[in-house]
């Protein structure tokens, strides 16, 4: 197997299309093209599909990306395997993270790393978690921080800390003025407020629904969003609630803005981040030192924010 032509045929299926492939690679239709029918001549078998769209594989395209996916891991493995043995100071890490979490975590972690690898690049890729697990397999990232369930055996996953989801409601609700502030209830207390969401998709939305459907409540959704930020002003301004992370929750409390934060009575209000990699990948020096910063920064965040009294009082 050719190494350029698997890379190249990784980039169309990522891609989708021939022509969108071209554009990434900086390279002519025709050209792409060309190398497609000649690794297809190669293999004595059509890789792609042309009549889907997107483009898909074939019977034949599937065991020959299969195989791909282990050569180019190799390849990728000895080159960074080459990289340490010359030098542990130069580098790059592609690291997935949701754009959320990145505010909290990057400038935590950020400044303690470079100043041990002034050298080494941090490439930067934000997408939801929902994504994150299908972009570490497919080689797009080489670390990703997301909020799932650790269930890819492919994927070695590293528990970042475990988090609370709690309904935050505004001074004007009915729910602040019925039940005290860091009171548990049942999510059922708020059926008939207006609550502001994650678009579907998001790891929290996807917690909410479950809930709605199991207490038999269909609340008003009043605005969906992918913004946290956006979430929160929204629920204090239109006094509505909105279910999210307490850690996502510290400016509210600082700030003394008339709102009550409740714990929800459910076990599948917990949450679990991690950070994860292919099983396969071989991690360089700075790489294992980055996962190991992010779990320090982490783990001293929460201390902190654990020893700070008070929480956000009912109106």
């Amino acid at each position: 197997m050719n190494l350029k032509h698997a890379q190249y045929i990784m980039t169309i299926l990522q891609e989708g299309s021939i022509t969108a492939a071209a554009k990434k690679l900086f390279i002519s239709q025709p050209s792409l093209s060309q190398v497609v029918k000649l690794a297809e001549t190669n293999l004595g078998a059509p890789v792609f599909n042309r009549s889907t769209d997107p483009i898909s594989l074939t019977p034949a395209g599937e065991k020959y990306v299969e195989a791909a996916k282990q050569i180019l891991a190799i390849q990728q493995n000895l080159e960074r395997e080459i990289e340490e043995i010359r030098t542990e100071e130069h580098g790059k890490i592609r690291f997935g993270i949701p754009v959320q979490r990145g505010m909290q975590l990057l400038p935590l972690a950020l400044p303690p790393f470079f100043e041990k690898y002034p050298h080494v690049d941090i490439e930067i890729l934000e997408q939801g978690s929902s994504r994150m697990e299908d972009l570490v397999l497919n080689g797009s990232v080489d670390l990703a921080c997301m909020t799932t369930v650790a269930r890819r055996e492919e994927l070695s996953y590293h528990l970042l800390e475990s988090e609370e989801l709690v309904l935050l409601a505004a001074g004007t609700t009915d729910l602040a003025k019925r039940i005290p502030s860091g009171t548990p209830i049942s999510i059922t207390e708020a059926g008939h407020e207006r609550f502001i969401s994650n678009k579907p998709g998001h790891n929290v939305r996807t917690i909410q629904d479950s809930l709605f459907i199991a207490s038999g409540i269909h609340p008003k959704i009043l605005l969906e969003t992918g913004s946290i930020e956006v979430e929160k002003k929204v629920c204090l301004a239109c006094g509505a609630v909105m279910l999210c992370s307490r850690s996502y929750l510290d400016d509210i409390r600082a700030s003394g803005c008339q709102a009550s934060i409740y714990p929800v009575l459910n076990s599948a209000t917990e949450r679990h981040c991690y950070i994860c990699h292919k099983k396969e990948l071989y991690l360089t020096k700075y790489m294992r030192d980055f996962i190991g910063i992010l779990l320090s920064c982490v783990k001293r965040e929460q201390e902190v924010q654990d020893s700070k009294p008070g929480t956000v009082s009912a109106v």
